[in-house]
């Protein structure tokens, strides 16, 4: 079946295991790299066991985890007393690799990605610290109160230049890119709509490093927005935004992108039933991800290994997998590297992604990553070097460890002759986790 003349009503019925598509471990690594940083054999053992649905319901309302949230305090507090923003990377690379809830890291991820701010303008590690806050607060929650509190904030006034927003002077950034990036997407305003709105949010300003209405530069005016007419508060002029049909078609069709298939784009008729949804539950996008993750579609061939793995999916989905640990200063640079710095996206349209992650350059950059840091002495598996590790996983000869290897890193199982090389690369003399590393 063709991804551009897919069916609606049969990619959003719930997946039932059934002989042609069982549960097994291939769909449940699926699920668990797509909703979150993939997951160790041991998790795939007790996740075969259980019904998939009770598992997408335990990653869609995670439950507090006060030892981990001590814990991560406690790196973000050093990080922040450093001033510099460049090491938050490695406090956020630190939490996906240890978090106990995957799903709601994976989406805040994407809505770093969606409200792309960058702390190379921004330059306040406090501020980009809090914002990543407040998607982790939404991640999974009401995306119109996440597009309200993101109005105001502070990260976000500097990154798109709302502080200098005046009656007189009227600044069109952030009501441009709330319209075409944000919440519409292009074609579904006009420059007169971005024009009025920007006069609704005059009079933005920051104060001690806090958000801070100044009333004498609010424009109180008239404005008309979507053919709507009267002195439009900000928050009424956001609720005018994400009341247009074509708000949670955008969000929807973007959500499909990043836990489904880069392309092609989904169509209409495909995002319009989840869009429907999304309207009806109060823009509740837990609910959303849910249907998406619980799907037909989503446990179907059409969907598995059709996505190129970001940097972050790669890097941190290789340590998790096998229980990996290491230096977490110099996992930001890597990803930095591979073109995903983390408080760093390009451009206010934030990562391209899919075909965009892959060329000579980043594949030999991506190889030369893995290399080493499956080679740095600081890094362990579950405590241990990687032979002691597939000792530990019952895989002691070559063979056992590529097909541990496949089950656990690859969407789409490779050929038999290149399974065969990969056993003549472990079967070479020298030290085993050398030849693993390889």
């Amino acid at each position: 079946m063709s991804l551009t003349k897919i069916d609606p009503t049969w990619a959003w019925t719930p997946y039932r295991p059934s002989e042609s598509q069982p549960w097994n471990r291939i769909r449940a690594a699926h699920l668990f790299r797509r909703a979150g940083f993939g997951a160790t054999s041991q998790e795939l053992d007790a996740a075969v066991g259980r019904d998939p649905d009770e598992i997408v319901a335990g990653l869609v309302t995670p439950n507090l985890d006060a030892e981990f949230e001590s814990e991560s305090d406690a790196f973000a507090t050093t990080i922040l007393a450093s001033g510099n923003p460049k090491q938050l990377s490695a406090w956020w690379s630190y939490v996906m690799l240890r978090t106990p809830h995957p799903l709601l890291e994976k989406t805040t991820l994407f809505w770093h990605g969606h409200f792309a701010t960058s702390a190379a303008k921004v330059e306040d590690a406090g501020a980009m610290y809090a914002q990543n806050r407040l998607f982790r607060q939404y991640a999974l929650g009401d995306f119109g109160k996440l597009t309200h509190a993101i109005a105001r904030d502070p990260a976000m006034l500097i990154y798109l230049d709302s502080v200098t927003n005046r009656k007189a002077h009227p600044n069109e950034n952030f009501a441009r890119e709330l319209m075409e990036l944000f919440c519409l997407g292009e074609g579904n305003y006009s420059e007169k709509d971005i024009q009025e709105l920007a006069r609704c949010f005059t009079g933005w300003e920051i104060r001690r490093g806090s958000f801070r209405f100044n009333r004498f530069q609010h424009d109180t005016g008239s404005k008309s927005i979507f053919g709507q007419t009267g002195p439009m508060p900000e928050s009424e002029s956001i609720d005018i935004v994400l009341d247009q049909p074509a708000a949670p078609q955008f969000i929807v069709r973007k959500l499909i992108r990043y836990f489904l298939f880069d392309e092609p784009a989904a169509s209409d008729e495909l995002v319009a039933p989840l869009a429907n949804e999304l309207s009806e539950h109060a823009w509740d996008i837990g609910h959303v991800v849910r249907r998406i993750l619980s799907s037909q579609l989503f446990y179907s061939d059409q969907v598995i290994g059709r996505k190129v793995r970001s940097p972050v999916d790669l890097v941190v989905g290789l340590l998790r997998t096998l229980e990996g640990s290491t230096n977490a200063y110099q996992l930001g640079d890597d990803l930095d590297m591979l073109g995903q710095g983390l408080f760093y996206p390009p451009n206010v349209k934030g990562w391209d992604g899919g075909r965009a992650w892959i060329n000579s350059s980043t594949l030999l950059g991506r190889a030369n990553v893995i290399g080493r840091i499956v080679r740095d002495e600081k890094t362990r598996f579950a405590g241990v070097n990687l032979k002691a590790y597939f000792d530990q996983l019952d895989a002691d000869s070559p063979a056992a460890i590529v097909d541990q290897l496949v089950e656990l890193m690859l969407a789409v199982e490779p050929s038999q002759t290149v399974k065969e090389q990969l056993i003549e690369v472990i079967k070479r003399p020298g030290d085993r986790s050398q030849r693993i590393a390889e």
